[in-house]
């Protein structure tokens, strides 16, 4: 049972980042890493992007039900800082120039049959 519950997760986890990553290129940004590793095990970036010439670190937050709440309250203070430090370590290990660097927020819920997807840009 843990088992199939810890597939479901993962499944559903990859099909909303899919769904971001296309959402965000429809946008108009440019797509430059998905589920990208800090080198030194600072963590993980779900999508990193251009939009024009801000650099956007997106978090990918997805949902089977509202019932432990919206995605977006799982992306706290702490992680927000966490984000900004994964984004400007990617830009240094990638060889860009510094520039603004933004944290969205992109929350994909699916609930009984249909697809809600929310972007909130520049995560305070």
């Amino acid at each position: 049972m843990r088992r199939r519950w810890a597939e479901y997760r993962h499944t559903l986890g990859r099909s909303g980042e899919e769904l971001a990553a296309r959402y965000l290129e429809r946008a108009g940004m440019l797509v430059l890493a998905r589920n990208w590793r800090d080198p030194n095990g600072a963590g993980e970036i779900d999508i990193v992007a251009r939009d024009g010439p801000v650099l956007v670190v997106a978090e990918v937050k997805t949902r089977g039900s509202l019932h432990h709440g919206h995605p977006l309250e799982a992306i706290d203070e702490r992680k927000r800082r966490r984000l900004r430090a994964l984004g400007r370590s990617w830009a240094l290990t990638h060889r860009r120039r510094p520039a603004p660097l933004r944290v969205d927020g992109v929350c994909v819920l699916f609930d009984r049959g249909r697809v809600l997807l929310s972007h909130e840009r520049g995560l305070r």
